[in-house]
């Protein structure tokens, strides 16, 4: 989905709102914890879950064959303990 050039102000608060067809398009509903990032001067805004996700992928990407996630973490975490004594 793609939605372009919808203008909102910035409060005297400094809060901006996020239009409704734009949360409807996220996902989002009331209470949902939204990740906030800028990179040269654009603000991107992503659900939480949304950059867990992909958190996961990243992680999977990388993990060769079936072997479970948190079996390679556990395995990293043994490895970082004796390398830092």
């Amino acid at each position: 989905m793609k939605i372009d050039g919808i203008q909102t102000r910035i409060n005297q608060n400094g809060r901006i709102v996020i239009p409704a067809v734009i949360r409807r398009g996220m996902g989002l509903e009331l209470g949902d914890t939204v990740v906030l990032s800028l990179l040269d001067g654009v603000l991107r805004i992503e659900p939480q879950r949304a950059r867990a996700g992909g958190a996961e992928e990243r992680a999977r990407a990388e993990i060769p064959g079936d072997r479970p996630l948190a079996d390679e973490l556990a395995v990293e975490a043994g490895e970082m303990e004796e390398w830092l004594g």
